[in-house]
């Protein structure tokens, strides 16, 4: 994708290749690719950064004793491709990589469900455990968290080495968006089921520190699913 160059050299060929009226083809051309792009700023920028000095050494390349002109600049921006050539591979890179941000955290935080749970349901005496039905209703919602991390674990493991000899499915990133959200709303409906049952037993602080971690993680995997939905929708259209 890129072709690296050193940031000092490239600053001063960057200068170079500006036109007279101040126009640089070579950051316009990055500026409008990222102005597409959906995802996480620091791979965005990281990804642009290496388009930008591959394109300036390709601009020394092509001008006359190595100092890219203004036409260096727009033929180096040609032979790499207009934005509609390079914006759906910039675009499938960076959601495939949102999309394992979102697999980590519902694998780190969905499980932390199950925990909450054994706490508030088994320990203590009878009497002050929680009501049996918060119990079923807790259990179902921890088993639906243990699936979500099982099927997280399986999108890392299909995104990782394994995407590097297999053609990762188009699909992915947009299951990997549904199971946080499917996450997101068993740990949403875990916090309500906290509170509710802090009303009905004595074990009421535990009920609302479990409500209080239960939503936290919500708001964490509803944000990353929301995130990789965003960046998915771009790359399936492409």
């Amino acid at each position: 994708m890129s072709r690296a160059s050193g940031s000092g050299g490239a600053a001063g060929a960057g200068a170079t290749a500006a036109g007279v009226d101040g126009t640089d083809p070579i950051a316009a051309h990055v500026a409008e690719l990222a102005a597409v792009l959906q995802g996480a700023e620091r791979e965005k920028t990281r990804m642009l950064a290496e388009l930008r000095e591959g394109l300036l050494d390709a601009a020394a390349e092509l001008a006359p004793g190595g100092e890219p002109d203004r036409e260096a600049a727009l033929e180096a921006v040609r032979q790499f491709g207009g934005v509609a050539e390079l914006a759906p591979d910039f675009q499938r890179e960076l959601t495939l990589v949102q999309a394992r941000h979102t697999s980590r955290r519902i694998l780190l935080l969905a499980p932390l469900l199950l925990p909450c749970w054994y706490l508030l349901a088994a320990a203590g005496p009878t009497a002050h455990r929680l009501p049996y039905a918060a119990q079923v209703l807790l259990a179902h919602l921890g088993g639906t968290a243990a699936a979500t991390a099982l099927a997280a674990a399986v999108f890392l493991g299909a995104t990782g080495r394994l995407a590097r000899r297999l053609s990762t499915p188009d699909r992915l990133p947009v299951m990997v968006a549904w199971t946080g959200t499917t996450a997101a709303v068993a740990l949403a409906l875990s916090a309500f089921t906290f509170a509710a049952a802090s009303l009905l037993t004595s074990r009421w602080p535990l009920c609302a520190l479990a409500g209080a971690v239960a939503i936290a993680f919500h708001a964490r995997i509803a944000a990353s699913a929301r995130a990789c939905r965003q960046c998915a929708r771009p790359a399936v259209a492409a």
